[in-house]
């Protein structure tokens, strides 16, 4: 996130905030990426998981473009490689 623009920046905290308060309000996916959900923030999408009761993991941002198929191979990798 620091080579992003302040703006942009600023409007993927407001997005950041609007999950720990609704964790609810980002679309689930499916197939490979059962189990998590996305967030809209512009063109780029906010990954992430409820890890427990009241607990989030974020698990990638990006542009929409590419977001989902890294955090595909992102969730692919063997445990130990991480």
């Amino acid at each position: 996130m620091r080579t992003l623009h302040p703006v942009l920046k600023a409007k993927i905290k407001a997005g950041l905030d609007e999950i720990r308060r609704e964790p609810e309000s980002g679309k689930p996916l499916r197939e490979e990426l059962i189990g998590l959900r996305s967030f809209r923030v512009g063109r780029f999408r906010i990954i992430y998981r409820e890890a427990s009761a009241g607990t989030l993991d974020i698990v990638a941002i990006g542009p929409r473009r590419t977001i989902y198929q890294e955090t595909y191979r992102l969730l692919s990798r063997p445990k130990d490689s991480l």
